[in-house]
């Protein structure tokens, strides 16, 4: 009888081990007209594979971009449209999404957005294609439960420069909260701009550091922004100049170190950057390019923030705009936007390179993509 026990419980305990993980929830963003609206697909973190279906479609279309909450369930999601939107959803306990609200984000063509330290305001960036009004930046204030008030501040600096295709106007391409700082991307102006936030019983506000901003190499087009866990070493792409900046920030003066070149003699034709992330254990930095040279380039971070180049592999697709790494770090997965594809490429932590492809999820035009908590 006692030795019948202990099978049972022995066969219980190997079942309890053996239990697979739960999967995981990957919200993914679109653009253009094919684009089928915001979609949730279930992700096997032990295997690296997407559900060929998504478990849920919202009809927010042209969301290319997605902002976590770190401390609520919520998600906030951009609509890059000519009259920009932006709208807030609740995260439910078996991570399904419900919109909360939808407002007018205060500019044309939003791509990027992140919230504050403290969670009381979003920051919006606007691309703005058209160079009048431009781009644009909104501060919306967030209540308590996720609801968006309506615009609070906006800012927005004149620049025109007849005859430039990409650099005629200002575009602003990122806005990166970090401590009680703003930092905001100007493709356009080849500037990075800086601002101070404060948050009050009246209300979250944003107003120009001293210095306002940072100019970076005439012609290179910022693009996106990345900092270490420490806040000190900052990498940030140029997307027209082909190339990683490296900043180092003191309290809150920004300083440019130099660039690190994806290509040291560039060949003519379309050459861009898209994407730039630490991995979480801050020791590789990866950088999408886009154009000619559809990659994802490995870079070994130093321990005084420099670079050395580790490996480049080809991303699965065309136009890999965006990439995202499964918390665990076992995968790499890309948004190919012009493919129509998700790629999901093995990653190996200890050496930070990408492996083999482990999955080509056919999905219209991803622009964006984030797990959720």
């Amino acid at each position: 009888m006692g030795r019948l026990l202990g099978l049972a419980a022995l066969a219980l305990l190997t079942g309890c081990t053996l239990r697979p993980p739960a999967p995981l929830q990957l919200v993914v963003g679109c653009s253009g007209p094919t684009c089928p609206g915001l979609l949730r697909y279930a992700f096997d973190p032990q295997s690296g594979r997407l559900e060929a279906s998504p478990a849920q479609r919202l009809p927010l279309a042209n969301a290319t971009w997605l902002v976590v909450d770190p401390g609520r369930p919520l998600l906030f999601a951009v609509d890059e449209q000519p009259q920009g939107r932006v709208s807030s959803l609740g995260i439910g306990a078996r991570s399904e999404l419900t919109v909360l609200d939808s407002v007018d984000s205060g500019g044309a063509e939003p791509t990027y957005a992140s919230l504050s330290e403290d969670g009381r305001a979003l920051f919006v960036a606007h691309y703005a294609t058209e160079p009048r009004p431009g781009g644009s930046l909104s501060l919306l204030p967030v209540s308590d439960t996720g609801r968006l008030g309506p615009v609070r501040q906006r800012w927005h600096q004149p620049f025109e420069q007849p005859g430039s295709l990409r650099q005629g106007s200002s575009h602003l391409h990122a806005a990166v909260a970090i401590d009680r700082q703003l930092l905001v991307t100007d493709l356009g102006a080849d500037r990075v701009y800086a601002f101070d936030y404060r948050s009050t019983a009246k209300g979250p506000t944003l107003t120009p550091a001293d210095p306002p901003y940072l100019a970076v190499p005439t012609g290179s087009g910022p693009r996106h922004l990345v900092f270490d866990a420490r806040g000190r070493h900052g990498y940030l792409s140029l997307e027209l100049g082909n190339q990683v900046a490296l900043l180092e920030r003191q309290g809150t003066r920004l300083t440019y170190r130099g660039q690190v070149d994806l290509d040291p003699a560039p060949a003519a034709g379309d050459n861009r950057l898209g994407a730039l992330h630490l991995s979480q254990d801050g020791r590789f930095l990866y950088v999408a390019r886009r154009g000619l040279h559809n990659q994802i380039v490995t870079y070994r971070v130093r321990e005084d923030g420099g670079l050395d180049e580790l490996q480049r592999h080809d991303s699965g697709g065309e136009e890999p705009r965006e990439f995202t790494l499964s918390p665990d770090g076992h995968f790499l997965l890309v948004a190919n936007q012009r493919s129509d594809r998700i790629t999901v490429l093995r990653r190996d932590p200890a050496s930070g390179r990408l492996q083999d492809v482990v999955q080509e999820l056919q999905t219209p035009a991803p622009a964006t993509l984030r797990f959720l908590p």
